[in-house]
């Protein structure tokens, strides 16, 4: 893969999502053309302390025409660049931003279900993607997304798909959370995997898209085609 071209960019609004998890609002220079694809991602060049300063991270936003872009990012304590961005970075701050990458995008025609599964910041690219078609209004059949968490504080853009889920009726938000229990939610509790497997137990047309944890993504994909499922019908993206 060629050198990414990194372009500054101002930090414009940073907004806490949850307890350990921030939304960055970033603007690349106008005078520079910026366009991306939903489902895309950028990578950042840190200044920290590490042989590697190029990190990665899925844009949470569907594309806009004012060269700005949104980032949904979760702190590692013991992480490269996290620290950096929630210790050092501020609304003003300028980041070096390289061009889109990535190919997690939907194809189209929208011509099967489709069924997103993520967990934490695994939410970005579907927020991305979700919210083009919406704006685009793409023409599509119904849209699961199962999105797994442990407690309610750390449901995020909850309100947002909680609102598409009322005016779209092909639209279905299914938090899931591992660490409440049916006295603390009323919603499902558990983990990601037996929502779908109930879901598409009839093996009906279906792309699935899963974005998360390792384990959690591995195990997904296995268990998505031991449904029947033909892997070229499953997409993923893995973090750190």
């Amino acid at each position: 893969m060629a050198k990414p071209i990194y372009h500054d960019s101002k930090v414009i609004e940073i907004i806490d999502l949850s307890p350990n998890t921030k939304h960055f609002v970033i603007e690349v220079d106008r005078n520079i053309p910026f366009s991306f694809k939903a489902g895309q991602f950028i990578m950042l060049d840190l200044p920290i302390a590490s042989h590697i300063t190029n990190r990665s991270y899925s844009i949470a936003s569907a594309p806009r025409t004012d060269n700005t872009f949104d980032l949904c990012i979760v702190l590692k304590p013991d992480g490269l660049g996290t620290p950096y961005l929630f210790n050092e970075v501020g609304v003003g701050s300028t980041l070096k931003v390289s061009d889109p990458l990535g190919k997690l995008t939907i194809p189209e025609p929208v011509d099967t279900e489709i069924c997103y599964v993520c967990t934490g910041t695994g939410i970005a690219p579907f927020r991305s993607h979700i919210f083009d078609m919406v704006n685009r209004q793409v023409a599509h059949q119904t849209i699961n997304l199962i999105f797994g968490n442990r407690k309610t504080e750390d449901i995020l853009y909850c309100e947002e798909f909680e609102a598409l889920e009322k005016v779209n009726p092909n639209f279905k938000f299914i938090p899931v959370l591992s660490r409440e229990t049916p006295e603390t939610w009323k919603g499902r509790t558990g983990y990601v995997h037996p929502i779908y497997e109930e879901l598409y137990a009839d093996k009906r047309a279906a792309r699935f898209y899963i974005c998360g944890w390792h384990n959690m993504l591995r195990e997904a994909r296995q268990r998505i085609e031991a449904m029947g499922y033909n892997r070229k019908f499953i997409k993923f993206e893995a973090y750190d």
